[in-house]
């Protein structure tokens, strides 16, 4: 695959530097002068890349590899093949993060639209913001009054930030995001098609019907955040939405009113949680699940994919399920549940007879 179209390669990283930007020991060290210009996975890394085997599951993959490089475990060494460079750590995903960080470094955070600095002509500025040094704001994009936005960051084309909104520096608000009633701290990462800040789902039954109930919170997002691209995150009813620091949302997510997440929190995709509820810090959830209001998840706690929690999660547990349980419970009724349907003799014989 040439993906030089869109990252072109780097002139030349040795692998001197690069194992000690990224913590490895080189187990080969006459191999320090060699030089790295791009990184690929495993299977088809050849000269001038890096890649990484993070597993005895990637054996047949590394035995074969013509990679210049390959970071590794120690218990993994030996497989790597003669020629090969090998560089040993503790963890090979992440040392190869950073490497591709450091050699491809157009690819770690969203790319501009325009080439151009300061404010595109066709952008719209309320002359009451406060812009400063070295902001960036894309064509057709406006900015509300008195905004605030911080040195070194991007707002991208079309993106609309609200009246009142602070957002810090090394900030990139993606292409058709939009930013309302919220404080957003330093280095944060907003992906485009993002929404940020609008009403809440809050409704009171009334004899005429519905009665609309006013969203007047915020919503405040701390430094380090990446929210990913169509994500919404409603701002409080009367309390504040919070992201903590370092968290991490992918694709899709939906965050209610007055949501309160923890720091470097992971929220995969298609992930809805339902208002007021409180996620700990360090917190996991896997795609597609569900959290219902009110509900508090501890510390460290750990969701699997499709879960649907209606109730409290301890600190540092690991639930599935729906309703989601405690992992031992959630396997045992799943072989319940399937020698119910198909029995005992099947299962054991790993299939029907068919």
């Amino acid at each position: 695959m040439d993906n030089h179209r869109f990252f072109p390669p780097h002139e030349g990283m040795s692998l001197s530097d690069l194992s000690g930007l990224c913590g490895a020991e080189l187990a080969d060290p006459s191999l320090s002068g060699r030089l790295v210009t791009g990184v690929a996975p495993l299977s088809r890394a050849g000269e001038g890349q890096v890649t990484f085997a993070n597993s005895r599951k990637a054996l047949p993959d590394l035995g074969k590899s013509r990679a210049a490089a390959v970071f590794v475990t120690a218990n993994l060494a030996e497989h790597v093949p003669s020629g090969v460079a090998s560089l040993i750590v503790k963890a090979p995903q992440t040392a190869f993060a950073r490497a591709v960080a450091a050699l491809v470094p157009s690819a770690v955070r969203p790319l501009r639209l325009t080439s151009g600095d300061g404010v595109a002509e066709t952008a719209f500025v309320d002359p009451s913001a406060l812009l400063e040094d070295g902001v960036v704001v894309e064509a057709g994009a406006i900015i509300g009054r008195d905004a605030e936005i911080g040195a070194g960051s991007v707002i991208g084309a079309g993106a609309a930030i609200g009246a009142g909104t602070r957002i810090g520096r090394d900030c990139h608000v993606g292409h058709g995001a939009t930013v309302q009633h919220a404080l957003i701290g330093n280095d944060v990462i907003i992906h485009p098609g993002v929404r940020i800040g609008q009403d809440g789902f809050g409704y009171a039954p009334g004899p005429r019907g519905l009665e609309k109930i006013p969203q007047i919170g915020r919503v405040i997002i701390q430094d380090h955040v990446e929210i990913g691209a169509n994500t919404t995150i409603d701002r409080g009813a009367l309390d504040d939405t919070v992201i903590g620091e370092g968290t991490k949302i992918d694709n899709l997510v939906q965050i209610a009113h007055n949501v309160r997440i923890g720091r470097y929190c992971v929220i995969v995709s298609q992930v809805g949680i339902a208002g007021s509820a409180t996620i700990g810090d360090r917190v996991m959830i896997g795609g597609a699940s569900g959290i219902t209001g009110h509900v508090t998840i501890g510390d460290g706690a750990q969701l699997t994919a499709l879960s649907g929690v209606a109730g409290d999660v301890p600190a540092g547990a690991l639930w599935g399920g729906q309703p989601a349980r405690p992992m031992r419970g959630f396997l045992r009724d799943a072989v319940a549940a399937n020698e119910r349907a198909f029995g005992k003799k099947d299962r054991k014989k790993g299939g029907d007879d068919t």
